[in-house]
């Protein structure tokens, strides 16, 4: 029998970290210091560098097997396999018709406000070296379809190794097929899969707990490397690319989750700080893979549509990338005097469609994928990007922060239009009526709300909709 649970039962569940105990509050902090330690004492702060990206990388460690198994988990836990492909063919169409939509914003925005002309750059004269100069050489040997011919990798382990998330994608998704196919057969390594799944997000939440440290490193390494100056000199580009990125995301996101999935991408924000933040700290989407399927699942979205969709996500649906590509070859052409007419910019942006699918998850993936989409065209020149090397990690994290909502928005609009979202619940989850409790308590919390969790240990407590309650969330209380 169920029943609402008593003031005390209730209490015990609904009871909210201190502040300053918050994952995203402590990656705030974390990032303010950084940018003061660049800032002031720049030689510190860019020794900081190895803090910073051990963390990113201790994450793109876990990614590739949190991919794989989420996938394959998401796959075989659909009961028709005819439903597999009908979500992937709408998750894909939708993508696309994102990216495009992306693109667009960020074509429009550069012709309007023209920020290239006056420029007067001389291609031969910019100095291609470091990075950049490595960047542009593989973007340059790269061509457009290379993404669909580099989607199977040479090895199971190869795609693991190399950390290509599409090889991934694609094992992932042959592997699952395979499992629910054999039937009973299949069925003791689904459960392995969903058993080491949950080991993986164990590991996880491990890493997760040095993510203070992480956006500390990697923001003092900036801030310090760079400059504040660095800011100044392009400041306009960089505002025009955050001011399309926010009114993109604002306006034509918001549009789509309001029109169709009838919620609210104010209260979406919310919900994800603790991702924003930490986006915000490490410039990179990767760190709220996790968190982002977590949450969606908890906001009542199916879950093998998110774990099909989300992961495909982060290297098709990369909204974020498409308006910089955009935005960045335009302003390179306008720089070098290079004149396009608007069918040379449609097919740039054809082209674009697909060299932006064929670096992603790769180190300079942004670089390369433009670098290839020049090289392709032919129009402008690809040591052209050397204009916009300087202020690219100022970028980077807008271009993570709208490709991990943009992907929030598209999971939630997929599994919508699979009948695969209660709505409902994901109002109150939304407006915290019912909210989440993740993180395990200490020793003091549990020693208080034990006399609370006996008094209700022998009852069932449910939730609105009339079912059980899960281990990890948690139910409104009635006054």
């Amino acid at each position: 029998m169920t029943h609402a649970p008593n003031k005390a039962a209730g209490d015990a569940v609904v009871r909210k970290k201190p502040w300053y105990r918050q994952l995203y509050v402590q990656v705030l902090v974390a990032i303010v210091i950084g940018i003061v330690l660049g800032w002031r004492w720049p030689d510190l702060a860019t020794s900081m560098e190895p803090i910073g990206t051990t963390f990113i990388t201790a994450m793109k460690m876990l990614i590739g097997p949190i991919v794989f198994l989420t996938i394959i988990g998401g796959v075989a836990g659909v009961a028709d396999l005819k439903k597999v492909g009908r979500t992937g063919i709408k998750a894909l169409t939708y993508f696309q018709l994102g990216t495009i939509v992306a693109m667009a914003a960020g074509l429009v925005a550069i012709n309007i406000f023209r920020l290239g002309d006056g420029v007067h750059a001389d291609p031969s004269r910019l100095d291609v070296s470091g990075d950049a100069g490595q960047y542009i050489k593989t973007g340059e040997h790269q061509h457009w379809w290379e993404f669909l011919t580099g989607i199977v990798p040479d090895s199971v382990f190869g795609a693991f190794v190399e950390g290509d998330i599409l090889q991934v994608i694609f094992l992932a998704v042959i592997f699952g097929i395979a499992l629910k196919s054999v039937g009973k057969a299949g069925e003791p390594i689904i459960a392995a899969v969903n058993r080491l799944t949950t080991v993986v997000f164990k590991v996880l939440s491990f890493v997760m707990k040095a993510a203070p440290l992480g956006a500390f490193g990697a923001m003092s390494y900036a801030i310090g490397k760079f400059g504040l100056s660095t800011l100044t000199s392009l400041g306009s580009l960089i505002l025009l690319f955050y001011v399309t990125s926010i009114l993109f995301v604002v306006v034509v996101l918001g549009a789509v989750l309001a029109a169709y999935v009838r919620l609210n991408i104010f209260q979406l924000f919310r919900y994800f700080k603790e991702e924003f933040f930490l986006i915000l700290g490490t410039s990179t989407a990767e760190p709220a893979l996790p968190g982002l399927m977590r949450k969606l699942e908890f906001m009542g979205a199916e879950k093998s549509t998110v774990r099909l969709v989300v992961p495909t996500g982060y290297s098709f649906n990369l909204d974020g990338a498409a308006i910089y590509l955009s935005l960045a070859t335009l302003y390179i052409a306008q720089a070098t005097d290079t004149s396009l007419s608007v069918g040379q910019q449609l097919g740039l942006l054809a082209v674009m469609l697909l060299t932006s699918k064929g670096a992603a998850g790769v180190a300079g993936g942004g670089f390369i994928a433009l670098t290839a989409t020049l090289s392709t065209v032919g129009h402008v020149p690809a040591a052209g990007i050397m204009l916009v090397f300087g202020i690219d990690k100022f970028m980077s994290e807008c271009r993570a922060l709208v490709n991990f909502f943009g992907n929030a928005v598209a999971a939630l609009f997929i599994a919508r239009w699979e009948n695969g979202l209660d709505l409902t619940r994901a109002r109150q989850v939304l407006s915290g009526e019912v909210r989440e409790e993740r993180e395990e308590r200490d020793e003091r919390e549990e020693q208080v709300d034990a006399p609370a969790a006996g008094a209700a240990g022998a009852a069932e407590v449910a939730v609105p909709g009339g079912r059980p309650a899960e281990a990890n969330e948690a139910v409104p209380v009635n006054p």
